[in-house]
């Protein structure tokens, strides 16, 4: 299942080699300093929240792991054209003098992001600085909502009758989220958010659609893998499929797509446009294009 919380955004971060050095770990090219600005975000905590959710300590560790290169997008809107930064690190805060609602201490998870100094995110920047963009919103994914009076999936009302937000006994019911399995984006919101015990919230989304486009757009990255890897091979530039492959499996889609237009355009010149009208056969061309079929 798809879960979406509220966080908060920090201010802008002073680099030292340390960090620099966990940044381009994570780029493609190594960045000066003056080529980079980075700030922290507060992603989620074991909080419970206004959903009467919270994510244990144990699914903070995992998601610890998962956020570390997930880029920060607008509005949850999956597109490449959206993506602004990048997070290169993370680490779990621990406020032992906080207790939670569970009456444990706070913990919350920090996610270090880094964006390029372009002309393009000049603006950004400034909103950031500037206490305009604060807010975010985190998209991951866990396997099972646990209820914290009967430890069923409290989303089987066959095994638990509890609700979430409702006493029993003196002993508030919420639902922790448990396992987690992958953390998809961090997004810019421009929702005005409302603070909970220092934690920002935000809307749940429809976990149907995000599934339905995740497993969408991993199919749509996989078929244009494959298509870059057999235009590759006809574009005649002596590289070994195997060598393709690897190549296409590091890109992303935006690389993806201009290197399938180069090697589409030097298929063409090798081979001439292809014509409404049946052409001659040409067994040699038939064999080099199966040849790099996926």
């Amino acid at each position: 299942m798809n879960i979406s919380k509220q966080a908060g955004l920090d201010q802008g971060l002073a680099l030292d080699q340390a960090e620099l050095e966990l940044i381009n770990a994570v780029s493609k090219k190594k960045l000066a300093p003056e080529e980079v600005y980075a700030f922290a975000v507060r992603l989620c905590d074991n909080q419970v929240d206004r959903d009467g959710e919270r994510f244990p300590v144990e699914t903070l560790e995992q998601l610890a792991a998962l956020f570390v290169g997930k880029c920060g997008i607008f509005d949850h809107q999956w597109s490449a054209r959206g993506q602004t930064a990048r997070i290169y690190r993370t680490e779990l805060v621990r406020e032992e003098q906080t207790l939670t609602q569970a009456g444990e201490p706070l913990c919350y998870l920090k996610g270090y992001a880094y964006m390029l100094r372009t002309e393009g995110n000049r603006e950004l920047i400034a909103e950031i600085e500037g206490g305009i963009k604060k807010e975010v919103s985190v998209g991951c994914a866990v396997e099972r909502e646990m209820c914290s009076i009967c430890g069923e999936n409290i989303r089987d009302k066959s095994r638990c009758p509890h609700e979430r937000g409702v006493r029993y006994d003196g002993k508030l019911c919420w639902a922790d989220l448990v396992g987690a399995t992958d953390a998809y984006e961090w997004s810019f919101v421009a929702v005005p958010a409302q603070k909970e015990a220092g934690v920002m919230k935000s809307m749940r989304q429809d976990m149907q659609r995000l599934e339905q486009e995740a497993a969408l757009g991993r199919k749509y990255l996989q078929r244009l893998k494959g298509e870059v890897v057999r235009l590759g091979g006809l574009a005649e530039l002596g590289l070994e499929r195997d060598t393709l492959a690897a190549i296409a499996g590091r890109l992303e889609e935006p690389e993806l797509e201009q290197l399938r237009s180069a090697f589409q355009r030097q298929v063409d010149k090798a081979w001439g446009l292809e014509t409404q009208l049946k052409a001659p056969e040409r067994p040699e061309l038939e064999q080099r294009d199966g040849a790099f079929l996926i």
